[in-house]
């Protein structure tokens, strides 16, 4: 949940018990920039127009409810493309002048490339009371002393750009993990299309998809990847396991 909340994954934040503003407003605020304070509250942005944000603005200190919905979808061309979701319930506040630049520098880390250019933003803190997190690992609760223990995956800033280049480049490498797979490599050579879907510290899943059946694979690493000299060694591994007769 941490890594969804700090990615550039679709999010929006919804004000419980208020009604949608008409097409343009859906939920109360789309969340264009998300990061995690060292407290573990959520600094996020979100139109300065945007229902949330004028609702923000004049609720008392604390005592305005919000939810904040994350769709996590592949960044590659594939079938069912949506690979998790997640739900932080908390407590909307706006950001107040001393702690602005804090915020704005906390952001900039996190996302170098900055909100989108030619629109006006209003930076808001949401205190954590829960969360809930499902995926392609399963899905659970989460607490917010969890969740501000946690770190984001060190490759998450990576795995759009790689998923992406390994489906364009290397689907002889990828279609050679068919070795790996055990009892059901005897059907390998049916499969029309072998897909990386996600990738963490932890492994690389690969779907593999014919006839209208597909599943899903996780080859994991051996050890936990921490960066990326790491995880070019462990991807180099896996595919010259997957080349080895």
């Amino acid at each position: 949940m941490r890594t969804l909340v700090e990615s550039n994954a679709s999010a929006a934040l919804v004000i419980p018990g208020a009604e949608p503003v008409g097409p343009q407003w859906p939920g109360q605020g789309c969340c264009e920039s998300r990061a995690v304070t060292p407290e573990g509250d959520v600094f996020l942005l979100v139109p300065a127009a945007s229902p949330a944000a004028r609702a923000a603005a004049h609720a008392r200190d604390g005592d305005l409810a919000a939810v904040m919905e994350i769709t996590d979808v592949a960044p590659v061309a594939v079938p069912h493309r949506i690979r998790g979701r997640a739900e932080v319930a908390g407590w909307l506040t706006p950001v107040s002048g001393g702690e602005r630049a804090a915020c704005a520098r906390l952001l900039a880390e996190r996302h170098p490339s900055g909100p989108l250019p030619g629109a006006a933003w209003t930076p808001l803190r949401l205190e954590v009371g829960e969360g809930w997190i499902g995926d392609l690992h399963g899905e659970g609760h989460v607490e917010p002393d969890e969740f501000a223990a946690a770190s984001p995956d060190p490759l998450a800033r990576h795995e759009a750009e790689l998923l992406q280049h390994l489906t364009a480049a290397h689907d002889d490498l990828l279609r050679g993990l068919c070795s790996l797979l055990g009892e059901r490599e005897r059907a390998c050579g049916a499969w029309e299309a072998v897909v990386p879907v996600a990738l963490d510290r932890f492994g690389l899943r690969v779907r593999f998809r014919a006839d209208g059946r597909s599943f899903d694979a996780l080859f994991g690493f051996p050890r936990p990847v921490r960066d990326a000299s790491g995880l070019h060694h462990a991807i180099r591994a896996l595919f010259e396991a997957g080349s080895t007769p």
